[in-house]
């Protein structure tokens, strides 16, 4: 099979032949039609002390099952996280971190939808809005957050406001029911929230903060660290939670598994719609990462590790803000 790795920081990345992996007891083999690629992955790539397998999201069809799995046949459609190896032609991904995908979605569908959208229900739970108040969304128009957007403005959120890096990523976060959008750098003058869901961290912290009312609550789940002062929020009352989903799907399976049933009915319904900025094949690793690395994504970035590529040709990640890829509107389901 295909796979991609590197072997120092920074890449460059390798498309490689490797064997096809076996499952271990608990575990599937699945064969990889998609692999969602994730902010945190790319971090790994540039700032890791030592190489890792480039995991994370994946979709496919089980191709064998380990000892021991009860849920799961070959054959059967699952989405889930994989920690070993996921950008390849077939992968290992433990029964506890698998989820069917119903025959209406596609694999696509799935790496856009689940887990994007598990960490958007999950930040917005642990913000308790009540009906009718105001959230603020940062990266409103990532593969997290154009979920969240959708999924604030479905729970009934009076006001909701998506906040990005680039101004013309606006039309987008509006269509997807934002009342209003704002650039990071004006993020000061926004009307104050009653939540905020920062999947930015760093700088952006403090402004966020500042921008919530009395008694709001900030949910961080941001790789990108920062600094709060813990004197502004006493001054105001204000708390901020952090949000990890490993603890949520190993500690909670039963508030995963109904977090998983809310998204697809989201979806069947209509009322959730996942975006696909563009699907790339393994040998376009790279270019998937410098979209991620640039933030010029609209919805999720997307491998599909059956597409052409030439094995052993370097895939060289050179992040570059220039970056931009035109958007897959066939992909807006």
């Amino acid at each position: 099979m295909r796979r991609v790795r590197y072997e120092s920081t920074g890449g460059p990345l390798f498309l490689e032949e490797a064997p096809v992996p076996e499952p271990g007891p608990g575990e599937l083999l699945v064969r990889t039609e998609a692999v969602g690629v994730t902010l945190p992955v790319v971090r790994k790539v540039t700032e890791a002390a030592d190489p890792i397998p480039l995991g994370g999201e994946i979709a496919g069809e089980v191709a064998a099952a380990g000892q021991g799995v009860t849920r799961f046949g070959v054959g059967e459609r699952v989405t889930g996280l994989c920690f070993g190896h996921g950008y390849a032609g077939f992968a290992v991904l433990h029964e506890a971190m698998a989820s069917p995908v119903p025959g209406t979605a596609s694999a696509v569908d799935a790496v856009a939808l689940v887990r994007s959208g598990l960490v958007a229900l999950g930040v917005l739970d642990a913000a308790r809005p009540e009906p009718g108040e105001a959230v603020l969304i940062t990266a409103a128009a990532s593969g997290v957050g154009h979920l969240a957007v959708q999924l604030a403005r479905a729970r009934g959120a009076g006001r909701v406001v998506g906040a990005v890096s680039d101004p013309a990523k606006g039309d987008f976060v509006r269509a997807l029911g934002a009342d209003e959008v704002i650039a990071y750098d004006a993020l000061g003058s926004v009307e104050p929230v009653d939540c905020v869901l920062d999947a930015v961290g760093g700088e952006l912290l403090t402004p966020a903060v500042a921008a919530l009312v009395p008694g709001g609550r900030l949910v961080a789940y941001s790789s990108g660290g920062g600094t709060i002062q813990a004197y502004d929020l006493l001054v105001g009352a204000k708390s901020v939670i952090g949000f990890q989903m490993a603890r949520i799907a190993r500690g909670k399976p039963e508030l995963y598994e109904r977090w998983r049933r809310e998204l697809w009915r989201l979806f069947a319904e209509g009322a959730l719609k996942p975006f696909v900025h563009g699907e790339f094949g393994l040998a376009e690793a790279a270019e998937a990462h410098r979209v991620i690395e640039s933030r010029s994504n609209l919805g999720k970035v997307v491998l599909r590790p059956w597409g052409a590529g030439s094995v052993g040709r370097p895939l060289t990640f050179l992040p570059s803000p220039s970056t931009s890829v035109t958007p897959n509107a066939a992909r807006f389901l």
